[in-house]
């Protein structure tokens, strides 16, 4: 199931690819949702806030990680373009020892710190005990969202975003029946919702990793392939690390959002919760596009095709700006429906403060495209610098409406500093975009 993205129509060939991914993480996204759903209507009010008031530091955890995985396995692609089988088996078997190394360390850091970090975030005193508990849970289980980020992007650096999907899907469904064991039959509250999704992600991901071994011999990996080989680790740190640090700088400006909206008490945050799953929801297709393009531009520049990462980036950028004005508008008339979904009871307040976030942000998603697409058709051909920069561009962008939302006590603020974040961070990928393009086709006249 393999898929060479080097020969055929650009357009076919995104659209081909892009889809299993996009039902994928929509169907990750709707789980999630699910377990926020089912949280704020058994649970309460003050439920659905402790679990939004930790998505920020979810954010940054798993983003980190899931940035460093797929920052390992661009090289993966790279060397399949190129046809080199044996460097692809290297790169592979070094990628699964870096991310052991780098899941070991993270999940004992965010297990001590995260006492610390709700503190320091002004976490509400009503909520702070579920947030503990939720937040530390999946800090626990970060192994198994490890396990499938890792081999669902082994599988897609060589073309394959199907797999992917299927056993995605699978895990959908057992975490909302554990949503629904432990949390409406067995009462566990918050824990159970953690629970559910961890155990979910864990089986997805041995699942990935059974298919890999059986049914993918071109990365049948010898006992040699394990070595961290330093023209491996080099390459594979090189964009691995700027990618995660660029979703911990992004992380970070987020946390600044969400001590601006815990000033601001736990209705506001519960509504924020609610509107965030569904802005979550409304992303995944720029997501899918740029998991996307981080394939296609890394086989393309195995090859040294600038001419068609060009095309293949045009094509993404006009797919997703259709996408960006049909979703706005969809988004804003069943807003209504959608959020009391999350709540019962009265939605009036809630109601209110989603659609003037949504009204609001919801006008630059066009940027937020700009910013999936171009960030990994960067990475893809080999860049990992300028797209952690663009993420320090929407981390200072972010922050400076943050700090004065905080100050002003300000919903509107808030709302502002995740559109200015998006507006900058877009804006500055697509010059950076243009400029190495240039240097790009310079040195290939050379």
């Amino acid at each position: 199931m393999e898929l060479d993205m080097t020969k055929g129509s650009p357009f076919r060939l995104i659209v081909r690819f892009a889809i299993p991914i996009i039902l994928g993480n929509l169907f990750q996204q709707l789980y999630s949702m699910v377990d926020t759903v089912i949280v704020g209507r058994y649970v309460g009010v003050k439920a659905l806030a402790a679990v939004g008031a930790t998505g920020t530091i979810t954010f940054l955890i798993i983003g980190f990680l899931q940035g460093m995985t797929t920052g390992f396995t661009v090289l993966t692609a790279q060397r399949f373009g190129a046809g080199d089988g044996e460097g692809m088996k290297r790169s592979v078997g070094s990628a699964i020892v870096l991310s052991v190394i780098v899941t070991v360390a993270m999940t004992a850091g965010s297990v001590l710190g995260m006492d610390w970090l709700l503190r320091v975030m002004q976490t509400p005193e009503d909520i702070m005990d579920m947030s503990r508990t939720y937040i530390v849970i999946i800090c626990w289980g970060l192994g198994c969202t490890a396990l499938y980020n890792l081999i669902a992007s082994i599988l897609r650096a060589i073309g394959n975003s199907r797999v992917p999907l299927y056993f995605l899907i699978l895990s959908a469904f057992l975490n909302v029946a554990g949503d629904i064991v432990l949390i409406v039959y067995f009462r566990m509250g918050v824990a159970g919702a953690a629970l559910a999704t961890v155990v979910s992600q864990g089986i997805s991901g041995i699942l990935c990793l059974a298919y890999l071994v059986k049914k993918v011999p071109i990365l049948s990996l010898e006992k040699e392939h394990f070595r961290l080989e330093k023209w491996c680790v080099r390459n594979q740190l090189s964009i691995g690390f700027p990618m995660a640090l660029q979703f911990g700088i992004t992380a970070v400006g987020t946390i600044l959002v969400q001590v601006a909206l815990n000033l601001l008490g736990s209705t506001v945050v519960a509504s924020y919760t609610a509107v965030f799953k569904i802005e979550g929801l409304v992303l995944q297709m720029f997501q899918a596009l740029g998991m996307t393009m981080a394939t296609y531009c890394g086989q393309n520049r195995g090859i040294g095709d600038l001419g068609r990462i060009k095309k293949g980036s045009r094509i993404a950028f006009g797919i997703s700006t259709v996408y960006s004005v049909a979703i706005y508008v969809i988004v804003l008339v069943t807003l209504p429906a959608v959020i009391g979904l999350f709540i019962t009871g009265d939605v009036t307040d809630v109601l209110g403060y989603s659609r003037t976030y949504m009204t609001i942000n919801g006008v630059f998603f066009t940027t937020v495209g700009m910013i999936f697409i171009y960030r990994n058709v960067l990475q893809g051909c080999g860049y990992g610098f300028w797209p952690m920069m663009g993420g320090v561009v929407e981390l200072l962008a972010r922050a400076v409406f943050a700090i004065i939302a905080a100050w002003k006590r300000s919903f509107i603020g808030v709302c502002t500093a995740n559109a200015s974040a998006w507006f900058a961070g877009g804006i500055f990928l697509y010059v950076i975009y243009r400029l190495l393009m240039r240097k790009m086709e310079r040195e290939k006249r050379e």
